[in-house]
């Protein structure tokens, strides 16, 4: 049997799918930089191992995965192909693999990772269920029923996949590094619709997916009177939120959720309407509904003294509205300080106006120097340029975070895609060290 080489495991999607390959008895190993990433430790705690970058990693006999980061003259994918190895790139390799399940494909702009977490955790209470999911964890099981994987939009990979269902989150400019306008990202929703199998469940809420047009029925979720599934009677407080789900304007049942703000009841909307879809017993979603513990880096909560700190990955202007959002649910009348990094200078030249706007949803606002993409040359723009535009924000450093302090009783959202996880944990060392 062949060892598959993963070229930059350490990557969410990468590391994610080593662990299912593992699980389902695979041979496994890979490399990458040899900075730490979270993603690291599911791969550590299976042994699969990890080596720096070297083209000796290549051998004869072993097929190649190759994240998409990294371009074909990369040492190890040269040296793949000067020894006949066979060189996969990440989305083909998985498109091909899913073949073999009833798998159900995640996308939208915003919402992804948390909505593929949930499904994967309420479709295991009734069948096994393999899974791959944005924030880096994976599972496989040795014959399940249903795989279920996050697929992303960016530069159409997703249309290396032909799922047999999908859910659609919402459609909204993002990368602007890659797509030209909404109606660029649109037309990329559009090709893969046409490419499921069996059904979509889309949000009937967002104005674009109102207008996909499929082969397959696509059922609409929302809080709208028009959609196939909606929730109403929504009741929010500091422990979650419940809501009833009518079903073509029947009620079909009522649910409870730990979590906080629309977007998460949306979420669980579009997995209530799959399960119900594939004829999940009711209960066994109330249940499971209720014990899903969240994703990585979706707002992941820590007690620090008398702070909360809440690290969330929100990197576009909506994201960022709906931390906010959920943090007020949960925490009323606590100071909401947001420390944000913006993550790629094209992002942030994009929504400029628009992050100004969303990250004043906050009390108050530290900007971190901008995360500049491995893709990307640093542009003309500087962090300056958006403090410029949010009144009464700060400047925040890795090497002096102490500011935070005089925040007392406040909760501290640490936003972005790129390493703000270092701020954080350069402000705990400094509270620890006092």
């Amino acid at each position: 049997m062949t060892i598959y080489h993963f070229v930059g495991i350490k990557g969410t999607g990468m590391s994610a799918l080593a662990q299912v390959l593992h699980d389902m008895n695979y041979t496994v190993q890979g490399s990458d930089v040899e900075k730490r990433f979270f993603t690291q430790k599911a791969l550590e705690e299976r042994g699969i191992p990890i080596l720096p970058f070297n083209k000796e990693n290549i051998k004869p006999g072993y097929t190649v995965i190759a994240g998409n980061a990294f371009p074909d003259t990369h040492e190890e994918i040269q040296a793949a192909y000067e020894l006949g190895v066979p060189v996969i790139r990440y989305h083909r390799f998985l498109g091909e693999f899913l073949q073999k399940f009833t798998s159900i494909a995640v996308a939208g702009s915003h919402g992804k990772t948390s909505t593929t977490g949930l499904l994967a955790h309420v479709m295991q209470g009734a069948h096994s269920t393999s899974y791959l999911i944005g924030d880096g964890t994976g599972k496989g099981i040795e014959g399940s029923k249903y795989f279920v994987f996050e697929a992303c939009e960016y530069r159409r990979h997703f249309l290396s996949y032909f799922p047999d269902y999908a859910i659609m989150t919402n459609i909204d400019f993002d990368h602007p590094d890659y797509f030209a306008n909404i109606d660029d990202v649109f037309s990329a929703f559009q090709e893969m619709a046409l490419q499921v199998k069996k059904g979509i469940i889309a949000c009937g809420d967002d104005e674009y997916l109102q207008k996909i047009k499929a082969k397959v029925p696509v059922l609409f979720y929302g809080f709208g009177d028009d959609n196939d599934f909606q929730a109403r009677n929504v009741v929010k407080t500091t422990e979650g939120t419940s809501f009833d789900v009518f079903v073509r304007n029947t009620f079909f049942a009522s649910f409870e959720i730990p979590r906080f703000g629309d977007h998460n009841v949306l979420n669980a909307l579009a997995v209530i309407a799959l399960c119900h879809y594939e004829e999940i017993d009711v209960h066994i979603i109330q249940e499971r509904l209720k014990t899903f513990q969240g994703v990585k880096r979706r707002f992941s909560e820590k007690v620090l003294g008398n702070q909360i700190l809440i690290d969330d990955y929100a990197h576009h202007p909506r994201e960022i509205i709906a931390t906010i959002d959920a943090a007020r649910q949960k925490y009323p009348g606590r100071e909401i300080v947001a420390i944000f990094q913006p993550h790629t200078y094209t992002r942030t030249q994009a929504f400029l106006r628009e992050f100004a706007e969303s990250l004043q949803q906050a009390d108050q606002v530290y900007l971190c120097d901008i995360f500049g993409s491995a893709r990307e040359h640093h542009g003309k723009l500087s962090i300056q340029d958006l403090q410029a535009q949010i009144p009464n924000s700060r400047l925040i450093q890795e090497n002096d975070t102490s500011v935070l302090k005089q925040h007392e009783n406040a909760v501290l959202i640490f936003m972005g895609a790129g390493d703000i996880q270092k701020f954080q944990e350069a402000y705990e060392r400094t509270v620890r060290s006092v």
